[in-house]
């Protein structure tokens, strides 16, 4: 059964942060904190992942239209998107204040299906967490429009959303020390594809 996907975001950052600065965006839009790394970059620190999504599509769709000021990088992450080396940080800071970011501010891109297939060492040991059969969980996880909010871990390996909380599962408690290129996981509220043989704890 296909899973499909939404290609999306690039890479997670943001450690080494200080100076959190809160903010609700006018008109009930998605509340942000604000903070700076180092001299020249921001910290754009939201409450979910998808928050951070319709905060990534808004940046990238103002940068496209020339505003706000230039930054040489966009970074979105978990909760998170990092706005790195930027022109002139107050000017960035004062128009973000500005802003109001709905939920439904996220962006789409192309549709890429991905054939799999449902047979894996833990497939029932999903079954038991989500409390359904072996085929339902094929069922219901290709079933799912799966989008990318990041890539982070490995080169290429994107975290994808879709699943509800009703079907999130915890990593792994013993990680396994590699994991065959290709194989889908879950960890969390997100779906996986290992793009090369790795260790992992999905």
């Amino acid at each position: 059964m296909p899973a499909r996907r939404h290609p999306g975001g690039r890479r997670g950052g943001g450690a080494g942060t200080r100076g959190a600065r809160r903010r609700r965006g006018q008109g009930g839009g998605v509340r942000m904190r604000l903070r700076p790394v180092g001299e020249d970059s921001l910290l754009v620190d939201l409450d979910t992942p998808e928050e951070a999504q319709a905060w990534h599509a808004r940046i990238l769709d103002r940068c496209g239209r020339g505003t706000p000021a230039p930054v040489r990088d966009i970074v979105p992450g978990d909760r998170t998107v990092l706005l790195y080396k930027v022109t002139d940080v107050r000017a960035l800071e004062a128009e973000l204040r500005r802003w109001s970011v709905p939920l439904s501010a996220a962006g789409s891109g192309p549709l890429v299906e991905i054939p799999v297939h449902y047979d894996g060492a833990d497939l029932g040991a999903v079954a038991g967490l989500w409390g359904v059969t072996e085929d339902e969980v094929a069922r219901i996880h290709s079933g799912t429009e799966h989008r990318v909010a990041f890539c982070g871990f490995s080169p290429g390996f994107a975290y994808m959303l879709g699943l509800g909380e009703r079907y999130q599962v915890p990593r792994r408690s013993a990680p396994r020390t590699s994991v065959p290129a290709g194989s889908v996981a879950l960890a969390g509220p997100y779906t996986g594809v290992y793009p090369r043989a790795s260790p992992g704890g999905w």
